[in-house]
């Protein structure tokens, strides 16, 4: 024999002996001089395996026992084994590696199920070719009726995995932080909910101070609380417990949230799992209600969001006569304000697995959600789908790695900038189990659907108007009504409140629209606002505090969407909603004289502009003439550029003094 050739049996000797570690069983022989040792380890195996046997809900508490029967004997391939099965099952999935290699190398007949378990542990562990070769080899043990029941299953893991390899090669450029521990716990955090512009933080734990205190026995962990935390000064505050009538001595979850933070949806194990909205009434929540409409069932629903105008909601269910597992569903609120039937969204976004966690943006087109379908790396991925102009959604996109993992990566929101999403994880740096985390995009996020076929998200295309209304003589804040129109189709989008205690509100904008914003309350004259977003305009947030007037002799209001040709009289169509505005209130108030003024900017001669401005006004009365007002309780007046509100030095500022009015004269 050649010395080569001698060395390479040596090798493989010393390859195989290595992997033929010596099992050891747990008897007197075995351990003849700790016989009291043996008996514990014994009673602990024993207690263990009775939690085990009751399936992997119990297996954290027979992960406890198990490990201090091994730190007696670590050299027994059964007992490693079930280690490596119960750290599957848990929040540190990651430790299971070691103890099932070891008890391969044990006994690699220790258990059918042994290649299956490394298959999961390497394929989260994101060793790819490992994991399809330990798929494949448990495959093969199979019986050919097992091989015909589980093959659909196994291919699956396996093209995951494929899928991995191609995602995790163009990672990308994110950040992914712990939000911090004024968040989360030594307990698990998650189905995290943001306001658009991440002002508020509300989710879910199960936590030892959960309203009651107590541990559901059968997972043998704390009930599920809803909490909330504000950000301030750049940092959020110390997370606080919602309270009741939110939360009770049962399971309480987050289910979605509305963009401004003042109406909450719940998911309550009631009926099989229901979803309840809750409203924020001043700076009480009001007892949460079952939403009506189509969305519940005698059916499991979870997971719910509202679109930007608050006419869609979108949900999750698994009712029968959907295309998988849990379906995403929708439905459309009618004249009246009331939810209609439940619709499928069909099959361009869910598949014959399951969808969970769905987020519409602010932006009004895209539509976030979780799947265990399409080209998912494994359990549940986060995905992205975009609204085109034909009303159809667009093919489903991987958000990729490292947001997507093999993990279950679910309930992801995005803030209304598109700079910063959420989600929850059990990541190294967790404070002990499943912690909230935030994304940064460091550039537009990439959508990742092969190696080849990847293309970046558009920057948010949204304006977040935001701020707080007050009475002009006392400051106070003032709960009103806050109207947004389509001007360009006279078309009324979207109707919100103002929080009754701070004033406060938040609404979005899409890109391409020319916005008419009209403030209304009770015994106050009406304020209005123009908007208009070009079609290529990013994200921005604009404050506007708003000072709504009682309706009193002298007060008077600029007609902000009022709308005239340069250089002409005749009101434009999109004019209308403000001037059906204006007759309503005429018509309301039937003893109302008042005052329609016009006024121009300092382009051109005094003459013509007080000529322009006072047939705008003048077009403005004949208006409401025509619609019934009585032309002795309105009379129109031009004052040219003599009474300007701004510099004429400045597009803006000349903008801002071509304007109408009207003054109240007498009530």
């Amino acid at each position: 024999m050649q010395k080569g050739q001698f060395l390479i049996v040596i090798g493989s000797f010393v390859s195989f002996f290595s992997f033929s570690q010596k099992n050891i069983d747990f008897s007197k022989a075995n351990f003849p001089n700790d016989p009291k040792g043996l008996k514990e380890a014994e009673k602990a195996i024993s207690k263990g395996d009775d939690f085990y046997r009751q399936g992997n809900i119990k297996y954290k508490q027979a992960l406890d026992f198990y490990i201090q029967a091994n730190e007696f004997n670590p050299e027994n391939a059964e007992l490693n084994f079930k280690i490596g099965a119960c750290y599957l099952s848990s929040y540190t999935r990651l430790k299971a590696i070691p103890f099932l290699e070891k008890a391969q190398k044990l006994n690699f007949n220790v258990d059918p199920q042994l290649h299956l378990m490394l298959g999961k542990a390497y394929h989260l562990n994101l060793q790819w070719d490992k994991a399809i070769y330990e798929y494949t080899k448990f495959f093969k043990s199979l019986l050919p009726n097992e091989q015909k029941e589980l093959n659909e299953a196994i291919q699956k893991r396996i093209t995951e995995c494929k899928n991995g390899k191609l995602l995790v090669k163009e990672p990308d450029n994110v950040k992914i932080e712990n939000v911090g521990s004024a968040i989360n716990t030594i307990y698990p955090e998650y189905g995290a909910e943001i306001s658009a512009d991440e002002s508020e933080l509300i989710f879910t734990s199960k936590r030892n101070t959960s309203t009651g205190g107590a541990k559901d026995l059968l997972l043998n962990e704390y009930f599920e609380d809803i909490y909330i935390s504000y950000k301030k000064d750049g940092k959020w505050e110390e997370a606080q417990n919602i309270g009741k009538p939110i939360n009770d001595e049962k399971h309480n979850a987050t289910a979605g949230l509305s963009l401004d933070g003042q109406t909450l949806y719940v998911y309550l194990d009631e009926n099989d799992g229901d979803l309840f909205e809750t409203h924020l009434d001043g700076d009480k929540w009001e007892k949460p209600v079952r939403i009506g409409g189509g969305v519940n069932t005698k059916y499991h629903e979870s997971s719910v969001s509202l679109s930007y105008d608050g006419k869609i909601l979108y949900f999750v269910s698994d009712r029968p006569g959907g295309i998988g597992d849990r379906d995403i569903y929708y439905c459309t609120k009618d004249v009246k304000g009331k939810w209609g039937e439940a619709v499928n969204m069909g099959s361009e976004i869910n598949t014959p697995y399951g969808e969970d966690g769905v987020f519409a943006h602010p932006d009004g087109k895209t539509l976030y959600f979780s799947s265990q379908g399409f080209n998912s790396m494994g359990g549940y991925d986060i995905f992205k789908s975009t609204l085109g102009k034909d009303g159809k959604w667009s093919k489903p996109v991987n958000m990729g790695y490292p947001i997507n993992t093999p993990e279950d990566d679910i309930f992801f929101v995005m803030s209304g900038s598109g700079k910063h999403g959420y989600y929850s994880s059990s990541r190294e740096d967790s404070f002990g189990a499943l912690d909230i985390y935030m994304i940064s995009f460091m550039d537009a996020p990439k959508d990742s659907t092969t190696k080849s076929d990847s293309v970046k998200t558009e920057v948010s295309q949204t304006t977040l108007l935001k701020g707080i209304i007050t009475d002009a003589q006392t400051g106070k804040p003032l709960e009103a009504t806050i109207e947004v129109v389509d001007n360009q189709k006279n078309e009324l989008i979207a109707s919100f409140k103002s929080n009754s205690s701070t004033g406060k509100y938040l609404i979005s904008l899409p890109s391409g629209k020319n916005y008419g914003i009209a403030v209304k309350a009770p015994d106050y004259l009406f304020h209005s606002e123009n908007f208009d977003i070009p079609a290529s305009s990013s994200y921005q947030e604009i404050e506007k505090n708003v000072v709504l007037n009682k309706v009193v002799v002298g007060s008077k209001i600029v007609l902000n969407n009022i709308f005239f040709d340069t250089g002409k009289s005749d009101l434009r169509p999109e004019s209308t909603n403000e001037l059906e505005r204006l007759l309503q209130l005429m018509n309301e108030l039937i003893t109302l004289k008042i005052e329609i003024s016009g006024h121009t900017d300092n382009i051109g001669n005094a003459e013509y502009n007080q000529g322009l401005s006072e047939a705008r006004a003048k077009a403005v009365v004949e208006y409401l003439k025509k619609k019934g007002v009585e032309t002795g309780r309105m009379v129109y007046k031009g004052y040219g550029f003599t009474q300007p509100v701004a510099e004429n030095s400045t597009e803006k500022g000349r903008q801002l003094n071509r304007r109408t009015e009207f003054k109240i004269l007498s009530k």
